[in-house]
């Protein structure tokens, strides 16, 4: 009987042992950016586990870098530039990435890592504004464009996202001015309008909230990611989405790989798995966000396609006043410290 105790804890052992000697491969990405079914086919297919934890900014994902390590990141454009620059990134070997070739060419060597030596894009698309077309008129939106959230039939009946740089990108926007200005005086008027904003039109600020609030019909407008419109445009037919005239944010998040990445092996092909078609297809449709894999996003877009009709899953292309976020470390703290009176402010 002691015997047979001893076969059995020996098995025990083993078999938490083995449970327990899966690799693992640790994931920072935002929230609502993907469908878990993909990550359990990932783990599924390479024989490992995911922690998969999820953020609400950029900025915090940053500040949690400096407590714990990921081996795969998804930061915006404007991140991974200041990620390279602080020398927060190793080198991706785009040997192991043989999907990367499915990648539109569009998507490629952007300004904030030209050579692709860092990142790989994971979604694309822009800022714009969602709004009910049977309350707000189209044609008075498409005229006044940002400058629409000051109709005073307005007032307290939109969201707003509590984001400085989606808020300052709006402001300088509606000025005229580009939204990298490192002009002070023009930073100091978009504070201005922002206060302003907030004090004649009292706005909801929001972070993914909005997404089914919106939905709903709790507001008539809201400042959204086109990828979050795409799909609230699909559950919600009174619902239309504007890139304002004066221009927006069009951006690319990308997948990279954490310096302290623990499992690089494991990184790679998480980052490989991802660029899939048929997980791109996936993720795209379950969230909205439009893939940089033309294969995908022409399917999706086109007749029968899950966002068929859908003008929010297609951002616009090639239009002059449409800009990329770049990071500025000096620019980011006045803007820091702007936003933060802002928040405080009544």
């Amino acid at each position: 009987m002691k015997k047979l105790l001893a076969v059995l804890l020996v098995l025990f052992i083993l078999v938490g042992c083995s449970k327990e000697s899966k690799p693992v491969v640790k994931v920072y990405n935002w929230g609502e950016y993907i469908d878990r079914e993909v990550i359990k086919e990932f783990e599924k297919e390479y024989n490992v586990k995911v922690q998969y934890d999820v953020f609400t900014s950029n900025e915090f994902m940053y500040t949690k870098l400096a407590s714990e390590d990921y081996d795969v990141l998804v930061p915006s454009d404007y991140m991974i530039q200041r990620l390279i620059e602080e020398d927060k990134l190793q080198e991706i070997d785009l040997s192991k990435i043989t999907n990367f070739d499915k990648v539109s060419d569009t998507y490629k060597g952007l300004h904030f890592d030209p050579e692709n030596k860092y990142s790989v894009p994971y979604f694309v698309g822009s800022v714009g504004m969602v709004y009910n077309k049977e309350i707000i008129d189209e044609k008075l939106i498409e005229e006044k464009g940002w400058d629409i959230l000051f109709e005073e039939s307005l007032k307290d009946k939109f969201f707003f996202y509590n984001s400085e740089r989606d808020a300052f990108m709006v402001a300088l926007k509606a000025l005229g001015y580009s939204m990298n200005t490192e002009v002070e005086s023009e930073l100091n008027e978009a504070y201005d309008w922002l206060v302003k904003m907030k004090k004649d039109m009292k706005p909801v600020y929001v972070d993914d909230y909005v997404i089914d609030a919106m939905a709903s019909g709790e507001k008539d407008l809201a400042i959204m990611y086109s990828g979050d419109a795409a799909y609230v445009l699909s559950e919600n037919e009174s619902l239309a989405y504007i890139e304002p005239h004066q221009g927006t944010n069009t951006w690319t998040d990308g997948m990279v790989i954490s310096k302290n990445a623990q499992n690089v092996q494991g990184a790679h092909d998480f980052i490989n798995f991802i660029l899939r078609e048929d997980v791109s297809e996936k993720i795209s449709t379950k969230v909205g966000y439009t893939s940089p894999i033309t294969s995908v996003s022409d399917k999706l877009s086109a007749e029968g396609g899950a966002y068929e009709g859908i003008s929010a899953y297609i951002p616009r292309a090639n239009y002059a006043k449409d800009e990329e976020f770049f990071y500025n470390a000096k620019v980011k703290t006045v803007m820091n410290e702007l936003w933060s009176k802002i928040t405080a402010s009544k």
